[in-house]
């Protein structure tokens, strides 16, 4: 079929509304869940952990991360695995992959060698699970090699390897520590399994509406074919998302948001140039340790450098950096944001350094 024709400002407008910042929020967790498909877990916490961040950037006020712990360990609407939180709905398009994994040798000889250790995992959380990963007795006939921090973690690798082959599953939290138990006393039983490539296609489908527009290398064919004026190539645009009314907002984003997670796709379409620095020496940093990009409206405007000073009760602004011009407007919007999020982190001040 033929390409449809779309300016940047249009392309923009679509890929905002589709991941839930456009000015009409959703309501609830599972309703995000379902449309971003995923919150990424990841320790770093600057601000605020990123999978909270980026509820709450959707959700606002009426968000707590309590809500998040109760979908994945009470309500079991949400489940956990491989550093991201899913909707339990989503859970068939992903058990034929995990009945297939792994592909590559090491991890599948390393697996068949250890055999044995893989039994007694499995026994002892049937008998005595959910479990830390401490509480499991290393039993591997094989060590895993690595030349990274999983060098020897023959107990954490297993674990990994169990869950990613939809063996054992995390039940939940002790702090940051993941709770193992088996599989089946986690995930619904008679969850239906999709066949792969079935799988496949749907996911593509559900990641191309998260996105709204993308590349096929990250959405295959699903969607239909688009031309946005000033880039090169073809996109995939969601059909469902074209000719949509759009009203704008202001909001800080996680760097891990995936409005801006493709960073080459943050610049074709925004003109946007970003990227995390908290691996970057101090001194070699542009905009800051966990920079939160700044949405308006379409346009991304700017990198916030802030810092949630909890024993000070403070969020510390360490740098607003323009990409464009502010105006009154724009300062006034990211003001108002920033003192929405310190209230949502329960801080009593925003200091600007």
């Amino acid at each position: 079929m033929p390409a449809h024709r779309l300016d940047r400002g249009e392309a923009r407008r679509i890929a905002v509304r589709a991941q839930l910042l456009d000015a009409h929020r959703p309501t609830d967790l599972l309703t995000v869940l379902d449309r971003l498909t995923f919150l990424q877990l990841d320790p770093t916490a600057a601000v605020a952990p990123s999978a909270d961040l980026v509820a709450w950037t959707r959700l606002g006020a009426g968000y707590a991360p309590a809500q998040l712990l109760h979908a994945v360990e009470r309500d079991r609407t949400a489940f956990e695995q491989r550093a991201m939180v899913r909707p339990m709905a989503d859970l068939g398009l992903y058990l034929a992959e995990m009945a297939a994994w792994p592909e590559e040798a090491r991890r599948r000889d390393w697996l068949k060698a250890n055999d044995p250790f893989r039994r007694d995992v499995l026994d002892l959380l049937r008998a005595s699970g959910p479990l830390l990963s401490r509480d499991v007795p290393d039993s591997s006939v094989v060590p895993w090699p690595s030349t990274g921090w999983t060098n020897n973690r023959n107990v954490t690798q297993m674990l990994e390897f169990l869950s990613a082959r939809g063996e054992v599953a995390i039940a939940g939290r002790v702090g940051r520590q993941r709770l193992w138990d088996l599989a089946e006393r986690v995930y619904p039983a008679g969850t239906p399994v999709i066949p792969l490539d079935e799988a496949r296609r749907r996911r593509d489908e559900r990641r191309l509406r998260s996105l709204g527009i993308a590349r096929s290398s990250y959405v295959g064919e699903a969607g239909e074919p688009a031309e946005v004026s000033g880039t090169p190539g073809t996109w995939r645009v969601d059909p469902a998302a074209l000719g949509q009314p759009f009203a704008g907002r202001t909001a800080l984003l996680s760097p891990f948001d995936r409005l801006i997670h493709d960073r080459k796709r943050a610049l074709e379409l925004f003109d946007f140039d970003y990227r995390l620095e908290m691996y970057v020496p101090k001194a070699n940093r542009r905009w800051g340790y966990f920079a939160l990009p700044v949405l308006h409206h379409d346009q991304l405007i700017g990198k916030v450098d802030a810092t949630a000073d909890r024993k000070s009760s403070v969020l510390r602004v360490d740098g607003v950096h323009r990409d464009v011009p502010f105006t009154p407007a724009m300062t006034a919007a990211v003001d108002a944001e920033l003192q929405a999020l310190a209230s949502w982190l329960g801080l009593t001040e925003v200091r600007v350094v």
